[in-house]
């Protein structure tokens, strides 16, 4: 290892034990039946350097739901696909409100305050339906494109416990319908939103399907284009202004680096050409992010003076 890689494998083991051994609040996303049943003690981290060097500690190399975290790679096949015409039906402002809100939709006629909402995950999805006629198919094949894994699936049994309790993210898509920002049927819609939350990866996984957002818009690893530089910069700045929800501002605060949460209590972090960073750990704060993955975080970025600012 370089001295600067050393410093990082030094830096990450020593802030993940000490977390480990801390305490551990929250509650894993009962909402989810099958999210319910995850171990919440379960704890893993994985850093991807530039220089393609790539380490973990902990349960890194399990398999977890990726949930709203997939919202990102979603955004960004769209907007690969049909450019800025993308923002006339999805905002790019944060909302200030839970990830499953409805309020706002109507005083702003339908228009989504941003692409990593429910609402604005779901109008995105209904655009991917006018993209492809086979739109999960040709989600799946993007996400394979983009990892490097051609095994990578649907989780058939989490993508069926979300439908089942999915009852805001209903109201939302049959809202958004009568607002005229869905042109698609609302079950098709919802059934593409809750399979492409069910994706599953693990922190290794997840820190290289991220690296083309820390290099350019290019696969750090086969150097496709993902996205232009233009559009990478876009897609990083809503995770910094919009990926945590309406805790957005604490993890800017905090940790200073763009990110996306999942509540299968997954986070991805990216400092643009230097590296990508992915944490799990089940149980969730009040607001729906990873209490462990967002106190190592911090930390990290504190220990390391690494930031965008």
């Amino acid at each position: 290892m370089l001295s600067r890689e050393k410093e990082y494998f030094e830096i990450i083991n020593r802030i993940y034990q000490k977390v480990i051994h801390e305490e551990n609040v929250g509650e894993t996303a009962s909402y989810i039946p099958e999210l319910s049943k995850i171990d919440g003690e379960k704890f893993g981290v994985s850093i991807l350097l530039m220089d393609q060097l790539q380490f973990g500690f902990g349960d890194y190399q399990e398999k977890f739901s990726i949930q709203s975290i997939s919202k990102v790679l979603l955004l960004a096949l769209v907007y690969g696909e049909i450019g800025e015409k993308i923002w006339e039906r999805v905002d790019v402002e944060p909302s200030g409100t839970p990830f499953n809100s409805l309020l706002q939709l109507e005083s702003d006629k339908g228009i989504p305050r941003n692409p990593f909402i429910n609402s604005g995950a779901l109008v995105v999805c209904d655009i991917l339906i006018g993209i492809s006629d086979h739109p999960k198919e040709y989600f799946l094949d993007f996400i394979r494109k983009v990892s490097g894994n051609s095994v990578i699936q649907y989780s058939e049994k989490i993508a069926k416990s979300e439908f089942t309790t999915a009852y805001r993210n209903a109201a939302l898509t049959n809202f958004l319908k009568s607002l005229g920002n869905i042109h698609h049927s609302p079950d098709e819609v919802l059934d593409l939103y809750v399979h492409i939350c069910s994706i599953e990866m693990t922190c290794l996984e997840l820190s290289k399907t991220f690296s083309f957002l820390a290099n350019k818009g290019k696969n750090l690893f086969d150097h496709q284009e993902i996205l232009s530089n233009s559009q990478t910069k876009r897609v990083n700045a809503i995770m910094q202004t919009c990926g945590f929800y309406d805790e957005s501002g604490e993890f800017s605060f905090r940790v200073g680096l763009p990110g996306k949460s999942g509540v299968g209590g997954g986070i991805v972090a990216v400092m643009p050409k230097q590296y990508i960073v992915s944490v799990w750990s089940p149980k969730l704060n009040p607001k729906g992010n990873s209490y462990r993955g967002m106190k190592f975080l911090e930390e990290f970025t504190t220990a390391t003076e690494d930031s965008i600012f």
